[in-house]
């Protein structure tokens, strides 16, 4: 889960940086809050649409169970841990 979440974290940066190295490039300072006000709308924007494209990627390529889970329990005084069928 944290995976997951630390990829998605990564994914949103991304427009932030790239914009960041285009004002390196363009021989700017990127650490004037004066470049980034006019583009803070795209970038979150950008971000966005990376999580969520990347989310829905994941739920339609992800795997699948054809079986249910079967959670744990106990038999004959023994924990069967919890699994796929």
């Amino acid at each position: 889960m944290l995976r997951l979440l630390l990829e998605q974290i990564a994914l949103f940066s991304l427009p932030f940086l790239a914009f960041a190295g285009w004002l390196l490039l363009a021989r700017r300072s990127p650490l004037d809050g004066a470049e980034w006000r006019p583009q803070w709308t795209r970038l979150v924007l950008a971000g966005l649409f990376l999580v969520v494209a990347s989310l829905v990627m994941l739920g339609l390529t992800g795997e699948r169970h054809k079986d249910g889970y079967v959670p744990p329990r106990y038999e004959n005084g023994r924990l069967i841990p919890g699994h796929f069928q």
